[in-house]
């Protein structure tokens, strides 16, 4: 029987990881300094939990900010529950890892991207991300122009 190490998957994993761990710092000690999120997680992934009105207008994806306003970060092996204020309206969000599609810290221009492909999943990792302030945070999520892009596909047979 033939065996080949998945790196791609591997690498899938281990970025996720380094998102968990980011998120049980953050609900231990707080966004340090000039630290914040933007998160573009599918709003349609089966263990995914948003209010029906957030998931009708955000069917696809969704970015949420991270910033300062958050409250009852919980973070769990399989994803994170946070509650976040949309207009006033405090909503709370269970957001797995596998469905995050990108995490971007741009007070250090760091960022990660992770893409779908219909028949294999793979993952991106992208450094570093220019973030302008003046952005829209729906425009945020846009992929970087001048970001490097490593795909881990090159790797996969």
């Amino acid at each position: 029987m033939s065996r080949e190490i998945d790196y791609g998957n591997l690498m899938h994993d281990a970025m996720r990881g380094l998102i968990r761990r980011v998120l049980l710092d953050v609900a231990d000690n707080g966004l340090p300094g000039n630290h914040h999120f933007f998160i573009t997680f599918d709003t349609s992934h089966p263990d995914a939990e948003l209010a029906d009105w957030l998931s009708d207008r955000y069917p696809g994806e969704m970015t949420v900010v991270m910033q300062h306003w958050y409250d009852g970060l919980e973070v769990t092996d399989d994803g994170f529950s946070i509650t976040l204020n949309f207009g006033d309206a405090p909503e709370p969000l269970y957001i797995p890892y596998d469905a995050i599609r990108t995490f971007v810290d741009p007070s250090v221009e760091f960022g990660l991207r992770f893409e779908q492909q219909e028949s294999d999943e793979s993952s991106s990792v992208t450094l570093p991300v220019k973030a302008d302030d003046d952005v829209a945070p729906e425009e945020k999520d846009a992929p970087a122009k001048d970001a490097q892009i490593v795909s881990l596909d090159s790797f996969r047979k």
